[in-house]
């Protein structure tokens, strides 16, 4: 019995593991939701596309496998265009399924519903690759290249457009996932050469992102064989316990961490692109050889060039590299270096501003009431900032703070995908009281879903990073001062609870009724209360 080209996918993509899509139904989309009826795929409905394409990044950032949106041509693409272009920037595997106008009249302008001249062109600079599909015999080939992009490669969005006519096609195969190809193994001599220049250094320090989240073990296990610091990135935060004696955690920011760094002699950087996101300075202060573990070969030639280059996965590359220093007789290091990191961490306490101490109160009391396997998604806002260096992150995949993309709004959408990928997992969303208003809607979301996630906004009238750059640069407050509205009711509206907590006590009896509420719930924190002063 035959099947629509839509309805095929649909069952394609659950062979591959598929359980869940993020998407708004359309005119165009009908046939895939047809699809969703007949197979074990789950449709969240959010309140926008940009919400799918977020949902899906915070789905992916926490499970590994790609968050899917099943979304219509023209405006759901463009809505999505800014959670997509988070995933591209952090190496987040996502699948966008979107439709196309119909296949005569691609490109000729006859004025179709939702038409633009060149739908990929839109997508392409944010995706590993971006498609038009013209028949359906083409599909199970474009899927099976996604996932080995998502499995054997530098993970990064695909978009695959699907004209609407092709859509309603009949197939009659039952189409089956092709078998990926396994992640690249590096080669010995680059391991080998890694492991004497290591042995032989005087100092060195590592440096670890998101491309190492699998291999938190090796790494641990790494930095303690060669008794080196270790630096996370945003997105490597917590692949080394900040409790660990060795961590200095995600504080590339801090000028102590800084200053450690620009003394280290040999840099292992491994599954990272050192990038200015995870430093907020232009130059990075790696003055030392760079030894580079990373999958992407773009990575060796960039602003960092690699001294060592070691094309691989991380786990497998770090497990050769143990293997090869068990051979090198490393040079005795300096029974100073726990004493030199704990310096390095009291000067990165004492640089703390006093706003930043208000930060750190809030986020104190709430990794009391967090299980060390509950998930963090944080926004753009200043809280989150300071986090990065002072929340205590003592696993993998637990603090997800997208700097790459910097785009504001984005902790509650990816909460959501968060707490629909782990529901089992206390999930909790951190943001300012402006990027918060960015996508509000998807409170609609969570209360119809019944997640029960957290929402912890940080109040503090403004844009608070824009402002302190204008005010430092001797502009006039344009346009970072906006009116907020009434949080409490506008929590009510949306048939959730909300709280504006004036005490740490009342902070953390909110927050354990919020982890129980079936639904999300609002925790205002306001800057400059007297309880974080």
């Amino acid at each position: 019995m035959s099947k629509s080209c839509g309805e095929a996918l649909m069952h394609l993509l659950e062979a591959y593991g598929v359980t869940t899509v993020f998407g708004i139904p359309g005119e165009h989309t009908l046939e895939l939701y047809r699809g969703i009826e007949k197979s074990n795929v789950r449709a969240i409905t959010p309140r926008n596309e940009q919400g799918a394409s977020f949902m899906a990044d915070g789905y992916a950032r926490v499970t590994g496998e790609p968050g899917v949106c099943t979304i219509i041509t023209g405006p759901g693409v463009t809505n999505a265009a800014t959670g997509i272009g988070q995933a591209y920037a952090d190496s987040i595997p996502m699948l966008v399924i979107s439709s196309a106008n119909d296949s005569p009249s691609l490109g000729k302008g006859w004025g179709r519903l939702h038409e633009t001249s060149d739908l990929c062109a839109i997508t392409r600079p944010i995706t590993a690759f971006s498609t038009m599909v013209h028949d359906p015999s083409e599909v199970p080939e474009l899927i099976a290249q996604a996932f080995t992009v998502f499995r054997s490669g530098r993970p990064r969005p695909v978009h695959i457009a699907i004209p609407i006519d092709v859509m309603e096609m009949p197939v009659a195969d039952n189409w089956q996932p092709y078998k990926t190809p396994a992640l690249p193994i590096p080669g010995k001599d680059a391991i080998d050469e890694a492991a004497s220049t290591l042995a032989q250094c005087e100092s060195s320090v590592i440096m670890v992102g998101g491309g190492a989240q699998h291999a938190s073990n090796e790494v641990v296990r790494l930095a303690e064989c060669l008794n080196v610091g270790v630096i996370a990135s945003n997105a490597g935060k917590g692949i080394v316990s900040d409790d660990h004696v060795l961590s200095l955690g995600g504080g590339v920011i801090s000028p102590a961490v800084q200053n450690y760094l620009a003394k280290a002699e040999v840099v292992l950087a491994i599954g990272t692109e050192l990038g200015e996101a995870d430093s907020f300075i232009y130059d990075l202060p790696v003055n030392g050889k760079v030894i580079r573990i990373d999958i992407d070969p773009a990575r060796f030639s960039d602003a960092f060039p690699a001294s060592i280059a070691i094309l691989g996965d991380s786990q497998s590359a770090c497990t050769q590299l143990l293997a090869a220093l068990e051979n090198q007789d490393i040079r005795t290091r300096s029974q100073n270096t726990k004493a030199e990191l704990k310096q390095v961490r009291i000067q990165q306490n004492t640089d703390y501003t006093d706003v930043e101490r208000q930060h750190i109160r809030l986020l104190d009391a709430l990794r009391d009431e967090l299980a060390d396997d509950a998930v963090v998604m944080g926004d753009i806002a200043q809280l989150v900032y300071t986090g990065t260096a002072a929340f205590k992150a003592r696993l993998p995949k637990t603090w997800f703070y997208p700097a790459g993309f910097g785009t504001l709004g984005c902790a509650l959408p990816d909460a959501i995908g968060a707490k629909l990928a782990r529901p089992e997992k206390t999930v909790v969303a951190l943001v300012g009281d402006g990027g918060f208003m960015f996508t509000v809607n998807e409170l609609a979301t969570a209360v119809e879903e019944g997640l029960s996630i957290p929402i912890i906004i940080w109040h503090n009238h403004s844009y608070a990073m824009i402002r302190d750059g204008m005010v430092k640069r001797g502009i006039p407050e344009i346009g970072v001062n906006p009116v907020a509205p009434d949080f409490i009711k506008l929590a009510d509206a949306f048939g959730c609870p909300g709280f504006n907590v004036s005490s740490e006590d009342e902070f953390r009896t909110v927050f354990r009724a919020a982890c129980e509420h079936q639904g999300p719930s609002l925790i205002i924190a306001t800057e400059n209360d007297d309880w974080l002063t």
